[in-house]
């Protein structure tokens, strides 16, 4: 019956897998070796090109292998074809624009880590079945194509460290499943607000913008409608990842996705559904930071690094409970750190440097373990752990030398003594040249005269 088909299917298709593991292959692999539940040709140094599937086939697995050339234009005849992954080969060509027509029978097409140049094709379907895209560190130009919007299950879309020209891609707020965008190391350009679009982004909790060239004020709307974000994620007793379980497989769509994580680019082997994700960096955003910016509770990571940004850091941050990694750097930033940002109690990495902050570092809680890197190149800021105290009176820098304090104390009471002594030869002098001081005497005998009544 099917069970027992389907049970026969996955038990060749993981021996095929260990199989296929301990091989060294130099040519295309005949069909005759292809079940036809899924091909597993992941992890081994296949060279050449890639081997056609069969028709029936559902899933494609050749990663991390050796294979160039093209993608054939035949493989658009596996029409039960659910996952194609071809990530980490060295894929050449262009992508056949037939993968668009595909796109109603597949969840997942993973294409990263290769060299695939030429442009996303136009023609995704209408009812696209779509999960995820992922085609990030390759060389693809051109624009993003409209017809993604059709992808309305699209949850993980990564283009990432490609060549791609366009604008913020609005109309893919309307995509209601979309949670993790990645548009990070392109030539993207332009303003993020737009006025004839209405943009939701509901469920997104995850945006890397870093790298690009888009302007303008930071989209205060925008952070208004990432909804999953502000609300906050439930605790639960085990934690839950990105992967798809449907087709009697789990199939983990989020495997190696990249971002920089404290200060350093990390690569994730799964992705938990927990994370939330804002990265604007480098980039040529100014204005003020939004205050709504504050509302989005559950956020771990935020880098706005590398822009324009002016005005004060908002209080609202200190709402960001969950926050772990703060970079504000390389801006222009002005005034004090708010003392609001000493109730994050899960921040181990604070990186304010490189702005016009100015006043006392705040102290106490995770503050105390931060260093002077923090809040490099920023002349105003005074107190630990920098080399300059503040003036509790006026906020005023003073640097920390006991020599100093000591030689100050000293000078002060020199101070006294001198004002004393011309003071009191001031008198004297008054007292020679004048004879009798009348003025004191009288002084003098009204007291004791004031003593005798007494």
């Amino acid at each position: 019956n099917d069970t027992d088909l389907i049970h026969l299917g996955l038990v060749l298709s993981r021996r095929l897998s260990f199989f296929l593991t301990n091989l060294t292959i130099g040519s295309s692999l005949p069909l005759e070796l292809l079940p036809r539940l899924s091909s597993p040709l992941n992890s081994n140094r296949l060279t050449r090109r890639i081997p056609t599937p069969p028709p029936s086939l559902l899933w494609y697995f050749a990663s991390r292998n050796k294979l160039v050339g093209d993608i054939p234009s035949s493989i658009c005849n596996s029409s039960s074809l659910k996952v194609l992954s071809l990530w980490n080969n060295s894929f050449n060509g262009t992508l056949p624009e037939c993968i668009g027509n595909l796109s109603s029978s597949l969840s997942h097409i993973d294409l990263w880590n290769n060299n695939f140049h030429g442009k996303i094709p136009e023609s995704f379907a209408k009812y696209c079945t779509l999960q995820s895209f992922r085609i990030n560190n390759n060389q693809i130009g051109g624009s993003l194509p409209r017809s993604l919007g059709n992808c309305k299950d699209l949850n993980l879309l990564d283009v990432g460290n490609n060549k791609l020209n366009d604008t913020f891609p609005n109309w893919l707020g309307n995509l209601d499943h979309l949670q993790v965008l990645v548009l990070r190391s392109n030539k993207f350009f332009g303003q993020m607000d737009s006025s004839d679009v209405t943009v939701s982004f509901s469920r997104l909790r995850i945006i890397d913008l870093s790298r690009n060239n888009f302007s303008g004020y930071l989209p205060t709307n925008f952070f208004k409608n990432l909804h999953s974000v502000r609300k906050g994620h439930e605790n639960k007793l085990e934690p839950e990842y990105m992967e798809d379980v449907s087709d009697y497989i789990a199939f983990n769509y989020a495997y190696g996705l990249s971002f920089t994580v404290k200060g350093s680019k990390t690569e994730f082997q799964s992705l938990l559904t927990k994370w939330m994700v804002i990265d604007f960096s480098d980039n040529q955003f100014f204005g003020e930071l939004p205050k709504t910016l504050g509302e989005l509770h559950s956020l771990i990571i935020v880098n706005l690094s590398h822009n324009c940004l002016t005005g004060p850091i908002p209080s609202s941050l200190g709402d960001l409970s969950e926050l772990e990694s703060l970079d504000l750097s390389s801006n222009k930033f002005q005034g004090r750190i708010p003392t609001e940002l000493t109730n994050l109690g899960f921040l181990e990495v604070l990186n304010l440097s490189q702005n016009n902050l100015e006043g006392p570092i705040p102290q106490g809680k995770q503050f105390d373990t931060f260093t002077n890197d923090s809040y490099k190149e920023n002349l105003g800021l005074c107190g630990l752990p920098l080399s300059k105290r503040c003036d509790n009176d006026r906020g005023t820098l003073v640097k920390f030398d006991r020599d100093d304090d000591e030689l100050n104390w000293k000078f002060s009471i020199l101070m006294g003594y001198g004002c004393g002594l011309v003071l009191g030869l001031s008198m004297g002098y008054i007292v020679f040249t004048t004879g009798k001081p009348w003025w004191l005497i009288r002084i003098v005998e009204r007291v004791q005269q004031r003593f005798t009544k007494r």
